[in-house]
């Protein structure tokens, strides 16, 4: 080994060397968003009404997009811009309506008076972030173009021999899977992807009350995968059987079975609605978790109104005009708040029927609803919507089920032709029949780093998967927050096994929660605090905003929102039915 004059060994200059140019992506990202920031912030000063302010936030939330955002290289700077955009609400209630006035040593501005005199500080919240997202995206090309890339693509360093990850289930944990998978071996041709999915396409489930409640097009909250995926291959097909110890998934595509080879599974299938074993539970009840679900719904509803419009019995119109949602989680009272909505809104075209005739029912197995969300607010959701008009029954469990009629465990039998099951969900079957370890509701056991103990090369994550949380004794809770978190977790430990690396142990701390409960009202924690009412429903339109996959996606759900604020919710219905209320020659829904 030879030494420089100085005493520094080749080693030592070439790591010297390797930190200056790491460093070099850190400068260079730092100094496009303080120059995006400062230039953005024209906007900021009028929010903020000071211009050293404005400048100061101006520049430090540049950076922070910026490293944020940064490695995001798919979409145009109009899709930055809108994903930016979306920041603009939460920072505006943390700065304007909060901090500010603490400072001035008055309290925070939560009334519906305060905060319609800040909207023009809003607005321009929301014109700094869209022009920082679009300028930051554009500067971004133009420093490569004259300066070149961050750093030079490295050849891969992955095992020279293919290898095949195949990831079962389309929903949030894998389709999230496949794209950081995508980022993590974007230079790697030997890591192939095959993604398994009953559907073809990504189901934004967060959304999928408002398809029930006819305030949102079906196919807007529904995104393709093939258009979201571009390394991977989508097979259409219902995972049959899965053969741990050959390495093997038999797949049916609607006919004769296929067989799949793997060299890691990723098991992302998700849950089902779970009866208790009850079959006449499952056989009267509606159930919803698809897209197919929501529509079925939807026109249902409608179909009962154009029936009651007709039934001059009266006993007969109160029961068709009855509608029961069993289950007081986040699903079943969000559906109840967004039903309570629809039908009432409905009576306006039904000359004959009355709001006063409507029952919204809302049976709950505890004493309060939404158990995730604390106490306050949980009590909050429920007075509003019973203000709405829902009737609550708690501590109370639906035990029968015929069709016309729901019996409950306090003895009392309700008359319905609508009776809709949230009330529980297990892991898909396929998972429950592993030869591996589960917990007591069915899910596949794994440890800290997302792998099954006993299998090599297996991986589990979201509903269907018992994932150890940071603190001892609990699990991560199955929702869309965790999966999502989950799978951008194990695309880097799936890169570090390939590559013969330490795999890492996966923390969850949970931003917080959403729920909306009815007409422009929702319940929210986030980091610690709670907010309600029309805010927090500002708030969940949104995050939720942000969060959908495409700017078509955006631009389609933004458009449906605008326009219920001018129009009716549509009526028509797509689906018909029989006297008996039960479906005849139901559509699929068409999806791109």
């Amino acid at each position: 080994m030879n030494a420089s004059p100085l005493g520094i060994t080749s080693k030592e200059s070439q790591s010297r060397r390797g930190d200056r140019s790491s460093a070099k992506p850190i400068v260079r990202r730092a100094l496009v968003g303080l120059l995006c920031g400062a230039a953005s912030s024209i906007f900021l000063c009028s929010a903020v009404r000071s211009v050293g302010l404005g400048l100061f936030l101006g520049s430090l939330l540049g950076i922070a997009q910026v490293f944020a955002f940064f490695d995001l290289e798919r979409g145009s700077a109009i899709d930055r811009a809108m994903t930016c955009a979306a920041l603009g609400l939460p920072c505006w209630a943390t700065i304007n309506l909060i901090l500010l006035p603490m400072v001035a040593g008055q309290e925070p501005q939560w009334t519906a008076e305060d905060m319609r005199s800040l909207f023009p500080a809003l607005i321009g919240w929301l014109l700094f972030f869209l022009f920082l997202g679009a300028l930051s995206q554009a500067a971004r090309r133009v420093s490569e173009h004259f300066l070149g890339p961050e750093s030079p693509r490295r050849a891969p360093s992955a095992p020279t021999k293919r290898t095949q990850v195949v990831i079962l289930g389309g929903g949030f944990a894998g389709v999230t899977t496949a794209a950081h998978l995508e980022k993590q071996f974007r230079d790697d041709p030997t890591v192939s992807f095959t993604l398994i999915s009953e559907t073809n396409s990504w189901l934004f489930t967060p959304m999928l009350v408002e398809v029930a409640a006819s305030g949102l097009e079906p196919t807007h909250i529904a995104t393709p995968l093939r258009t979201s995926l571009k390394r991977t291959r989508v097979l259409r097909g219902r995972v049959t059987s899965i053969d741990l110890e050959r390495r093997q998934i038999q797949v049916n595509e609607e006919g004769p079975q296929t067989g799949l080879h793997y060299d890691h599974l990723v098991l992302a299938l998700g849950s089902v609605s779970n009866y208790s074993g009850n079959a006449a539970i499952a056989e009267n009840a509606f159930e919803f978790k698809t897209l197919s679900d929501a529509m079925r719904i939807r026109n249902h509803i409608i179909d009962v109104f154009e029936r009651a419009e007709a039934e001059p019995d009266l006993e007969r119109r109160r029961a068709l005009l009855t509608f029961l949602v069993a289950g007081g989680g986040f699903s079943g009272a969000e559906l109840a708040g967004g039903l309570n909505d629809f039908a009432r809104g409905m009576t306006a075209d039904y000359l004959s029927l009355a709001t006063a005739e409507l029952r919204i029912i809302l049976v709950h197995s505890r004493e309060r609803i939404l158990p995730e969300l604390s106490e306050s607010l949980a009590d909050y959701a429920m007075r509003r919507m019973q203000e709405r008009g829902v009737t609550f029954k708690p501590n109370t469990r639906v035990i029968d089920a015929e069709p016309g009629s729901v019996t409950l465990s306090s003895g009392e039998k309700i008359a319905t032709e609508t009776f809709i099951w949230t009330a529980g969900v297990s892991p898909s079957p396929i998972l429950q029949e592993l030869p591996v370890r589960h917990n007591d509701r069915g899910a596949v056991l794994v440890d800290r780093t997302l792998a099954l103990p006993d299998y090599r090369d297996v991986w589990a994550l979201g509903d269907g998967a018992s994932v150890p949380d940071s603190k001892p004794g609990k699990t991560c809770p199955p929702t869309a927050q965790a999966a999502t978190r989950q799978a951008a977790f194990l695309a880097k430990n799936i890169r570090a096994s390939l590559l013969g690396r330490r795999l890492k142990p996966f923390r969850f701390r949970s931003l917080g929660s959403l729920c909306v409960v009815g007409h422009h009202t929702a319940c929210a924690e986030m980091l610690g605090l709670k907010f309600s009412g029309l805010f927090a429903w500002l708030l969940w339109r949104g995050v939720y905003l942000s969060k959908l996959p495409s700017l078509e996606r955006k631009v389609r759900i933004f458009t449906d929102w605008t326009l219920e604020l001018f129009f009716p919710r549509d009526v028509v219905q797509t689906i018909d039915f029989d006297g008996s209320g039960s479906r005849q020659n139901e559509p699929e829904p068409t999806l791109r």
